[in-house]
């Protein structure tokens, strides 16, 4: 079985370019999200992040107090570069295991790292989110409403099944199909958003 948690496996598909995910922009629906946000100072935390387009959008658009994860060098060496004096004030850019993280925020940005995840860890993701989010606290972002033909990861997924996955532990607000998706992901994505239940 292929350790998607693994450093090494991620590692390798930067390495090689294997990175069929990356937009190399910020996702329209979160960028679109992220313009309503009036909070500058909520706690962000961005897990998975690869390359983080969303974290630097944040950066420059005055949000204070933003926590991005992952398990590879190489997005993580890329974004301490381009942050300059943002590096360790506005942004805390952090590589590891976001199974191990500890901490607590008011906004999780879901974005890729989900449909990266083994179907078999989906309630451990949904716990976790569970476990970092303050009171009141909530997952926003885009997840995948396609089954893929090919073994993953991207693993797919259906808003039935995400319904039934968060609703123990989340209210869910939104689940709807988005309406300005990125071309290379039309008709394929939902935006979410699920407050933490006290």
């Amino acid at each position: 079985m292929t350790d998607f948690l693994s450093k090494e496996y991620w590692e390798e598909r930067y390495a090689t370019g294997d990175t069929a995910w990356d937009m190399e922009m910020v996702s329209p629906p979160l960028k679109t999200y992220f313009d309503q946000l009036n909070n500058k100072d909520l706690r962000i935390l961005i897990p998975g992040a690869g390359n983080s387009y969303e974290a630097e959008y944040f950066a420059h658009n005055g949000f204070t107090n933003i926590t991005v994860i992952d398990i590879a060098a190489e997005p993580i060496e890329r974004l301490t570069n381009i942050l300059g004096d943002l590096f360790g004030k506005t942004i805390n850019v952090i590589q590891g295991d976001f199974f191990a993280h500890q901490g607590q925020y008011d906004l999780i940005i879901e974005q890729t790292f989900f449909c990266a995840l083994d179907p078999s860890m989906r309630k451990m993701y949904v716990n976790k989110m569970s476990e970092l989010l303050a009171p009141n606290g909530k997952v926003a972002g885009v997840m995948f409403r396609t089954e893929f033909e090919n073994p993953g990861p991207p693993f797919g997924g259906t808003p039935e099944e995400y319904q039934k996955l968060f609703e123990k532990l989340f209210e869910i607000k939104t689940l709807e199909n988005c309406y300005n998706s990125h071309p290379k992901r039309e008709n394929n994505e939902v935006f979410v958003q699920f407050i933490k239940r006290d």
